[in-house]
Parts: C-alpha cells; sequence; structure tokens
C-alpha cells in the first residue's frame, strides 16, 4: 500500500504511521510550574540528540487554541525538567499521568509515587524511576501544522545531573536492561518491553570505534 498524509488515503481504520516508527522511548517529563505546582506526563516523541555535552530532547503536539502543554510550558518558564525512565514495573502509572489534562493537578501524588529531590534542578525525580536525567531547558524548536493555530514543540535539554539505581548496574557496570525493562511506545494503545538484549560486535572492529559506539568510554580516551 501507499498514501500520503494530508493526500491519498490509506482506507485503514486508524493511522498506521506510529507503528511504522518503533519502539519509541518514553520520556517521562516531571517539572514545576512558576508558582511551584509538580507535573508529570509521559512523551513517547522523545530521543538522545547529542553526546557532548549530552542533550535529550521530547516533543508534544499542542492543545486546543495553540495553548502548550504544562511540560513544555513549565520547562520554559523555569528553564529545567527531569527525564524519568519508565519501566514495565510502572506502567499503570505511566498511564495514569498520561491521561491527566486539568492543569494544576500534582499527577505524581495522583499516580502514588514517591517524589524525590533532584541535585541541580527544581523539579523532582519519580524515586520509583531507574534512571532520572536532570536537565537545563536549552531551546523550543516549534514545528508548523497543517492544523491552523496548532504547532508542535520540540524541547531540547542539556542533561546535568544522571542517577542511577546501583541495583539496576551488573558486575561489569552496566546498565541491566533485562532488569530493568524499559517500557516503550508503539502505535494506537499498544506498548512494547524490552526484555532481551544481545550484542553485535563486527569484525575486525577498534577500540575506539567501540568507545564511540558505547558513548565514551573514559578510559579509552585518555592517550
Amino acid at each position: 500500500m501507499y498514501y500520503e498524509p494530508g493526500g491519498i488515503s490509506h482506507n485503514l481504520p486508524f493511522n498506521p504511521l506510529k507503528s511504522c516508527i518503533v519502539p519509541r522511548p518514553i520520556a517521562w517529563i516531571s517539572t514545576v510550574s512558576a508558582s511551584g505546582a509538580v507535573n508529570l506526563a509521559p512523551f513517547s516523541q522523545c530521543n538522545i540528540v547529542g553526546w557532548d555535552p549530552p542533550y535529550v530532547m521530547f516533543s508534544a503536539f499542542t492543545r486546543p487554541g495553540g495553548i502548550r502543554k504544562d511540560s513544555v510550558a513549565n520547562a520554559e518558564a523555569t528553564g529545567e525538567f527531569v527525564f524519568n525512565m519508565a519501566t514495565y514495573a510502572l506502567r499503570d502509572a505511566v498511564v495514569a499521568t498520561s491521561i491527566i489534562e486539568v492543569s494544576g493537578v500534582n499527577e505524581m501524588e495522583a499516580a502514588g509515587l514517591t517524589v524525590a529531590p533532584a541535585r541541580r534542578v527544581a523539579p523532582p525525580l519519580v524515586a520509583e524511576s531507574p534512571v532520572n536525567l536532570e536537565c537545563k531547558f536549552v531551546r523550543t524548536v516549534e514545528l508548523p501544522s497543517t492544523t491552523p493555530g496548532m504547532f508542535n514543540s520540540l524541547v531540547i535539554g542539556e542533561v546535568v545531573g544522571i542517577h542511577i539505581k546501583d541495583a539496576m548496574l551488573t558486575e561489569g557496570g552496566k546498565l541491566d536492561i533485562e532488569r530493568i525493562q524499559p517500557l516503550a511506545r508503539m502505535g494506537y494503545l499498544d506498548y512494547a518491553v524490552v526484555r532481551e538484549v544481545f550484542e553485535l560486535r563486527p569484525e575486525g572492529i577498534s577500540d575506539r570505534m567501540i568507545e564511540g559506539l558505547s558513548g565514551g568510554a573514559i578510559p579509552l580516551s585518555k592517550g
């Protein structure tokens, strides 16, 4: 089949696009408003976009009338946010925080989550999450929408602090992904979970390439 967004129809009961780009990590973004109200919301349009220094991004469509979502508005107003890792064990809380749309509601409290203080930013960490990235807001890139008055907000932040639960590290010093079981977004109402990890090591790969693919191993960077 072939279709064009806004043009040739796919003639399917549901739009397949979000199922064509999978699995997608989930950015569970905690922020505080200018008045100090806590907000927590998941976004599946997200990823890491830089290593040196590390940058992450999440993207959100506007609410009706072109109003920015609280996570976007709070990050822009205060200059900070936290990217919490969503996991299979936290799946119900992730979904619960996704359906609360009333501004001013503390989603962390509503979902029964534990607040933990960050070190370098004001927004709290989700204590139950195995990985938390403290971020300083860098900029928002507005992407136009075909719907008049609406737009997409691509929020970029620099990671300035990283929390990893010690129990989620292997003896070899790697994140134990099979134990963490990160939650991923598919299309429709579908999700996936990472339960199997395997390594692909090309023959003849150099230590420098291993360093780059691994995210920059400090010992190999020296000398």
